[in-house]
């Protein structure tokens, strides 16, 4: 598939959902616009577009904890976007975690 194929929302963003490849651990959920998916697949490391910002972002570009991509698949609605890493680095998480995912949701 094209990317252009791919079913991006009325800001022209797709969801990334980004997992270690080796472990399958989810490590972060992030938004892809065509060109930083095309700067990804380009240059074999994640970037992203940062809505909150307004301009692109390569990961780890500031901390050094880059992501080496392995692989990405998309959906079978083609609107979100499996990004399969190699993680570099402590961790995905801006508060230094290994991954965004460290906090439990409890019921009460």
């Amino acid at each position: 598939m094209k990317t252009a194929n791919l079913k991006y929302d009325e800001r022209g963003l797709i969801p990334a959902v980004v997992q270690e490849a080796e472990t399958g651990e989810v490590l972060m959920v992030a938004w892809m616009n065509e060109q930083s998916l095309r700067m990804t697949l380009d240059t074999g490391f994640t970037h992203f577009w940062s809505r909150s910002r307004q301009q692109f972002w390569k990961k780890g570009e500031t901390s050094g904890c880059t992501q080496e991509v392995r692989e990405v698949l998309y959906d079978c609605d083609a609107d979100t976007l499996l990004v399969k890493v190699k993680q570099h680095g402590k961790g995905a998480c801006h508060t230094g975690e290994r991954t965004c995912f460290f906090r439990k949701l409890d019921k009460d």
